[in-house]
């Protein structure tokens, strides 16, 4: 956001505004640091309960957030507004994250493990999560059409870290609009992918969606997939790239 604070770390109340990066604290540094969370922050599950929640991502309840009095934020570009956070810059020294693929990522983690007082740790999460996500690079192949609502048709576009894991994988992007558009019958009636995938998150899409996906893309092969795989940037990257050798990988081609 183009903006320099000057503080004194380690910090030792720290409020996080994102799920994914949430649960990279806890891993990190424990739950007792991380004193603020938000609804949407529900992992690991039973250490995150002792948290306090401030809102949503996109919703901050201020006063909850003061009475926590932390010394550090942490927020995401993308996750929260942008009014929200620079109405918590006028109080707190607020870090924000802007992921777009796996080397941001990296360099989050070990930015968070230096702000934090635990960068061997945080270098040691990079370095699994390399080993980790390299045994997968390139593995798949075909045209992927990936949705994340319903009603109206929300799909994953460019310049997403959605779309950037599925080229990883080998798998290219059938939609070729910028970040998440929204798309009409017309307009799906045209595209022909070979794997049409239905995010966990943010809308929960279930086994029934899946005829009517077959129908709208009768050639496609229509798969569940777990979004948080593809969206989440913080130590959940560990179980990605298990996720991703294991039996996301076994399915025939279509």
């Amino acid at each position: 956001m183009g903006n320099q604070i000057s503080v004194e770390a380690p910090f030792q109340r720290v409020i996080s505004l994102v799920p994914s990066q949430t649960e990279l604290l806890v891993d990190l540094i424990g739950a007792d640091r991380v004193i603020g969370r938000t609804k949407f922050c529900i992992y690991p599950t039973q250490k995150v309960k002792q948290i306090q929640v401030v809102g949503g991502t996109k919703n901050f309840n201020f006063d909850k957030i003061a009475a926590l009095n932390p010394d550090l934020i942490i927020g995401n570009k993308e996750e929260n507004y942008r009014e929200g956070i620079e109405r918590l810059q006028e109080d707190y020294p607020v870090w924000m994250s802007d992921i777009n693929d796996l080397e941001d990522s990296y360099e989050m983690i070990t930015s968070l493990g230096a702000l934090l007082g635990v960068a061997d740790r945080a270098d040691s999460l990079v370095e699994n999560v390399k080993e980790s996500m390299g045994a997968i690079k390139g593995k798949r192949e075909g045209k992927v059409l990936y949705f994340i609502w319903q009603n109206p048709f929300i799909v994953a576009g460019k310049c997403t870290f959605i779309d950037f894991m599925l080229r990883f994988l080998g798998f290219s992007n059938t939609c070729i609009q910028m970040r998440y558009p929204e798309m009409d019958d017309y307009v799906l009636e045209n595209l022909d992918p070979d794997y049409v995938f239905l995010s966990s998150e943010p809308f929960p899409f279930k086994q029934h969606h899946i005829h009517t996906f077959q129908a709208l893309f009768p050639k496609a092969k229509v798969s569940l997939v777990d979004g948080e795989m593809f969206s989440w940037y913080g130590s959940r990257l560990l179980e990605a790239g298990k996720y991703f050798d294991g039996e996301f990988l076994s399915y025939d081609k279509p």
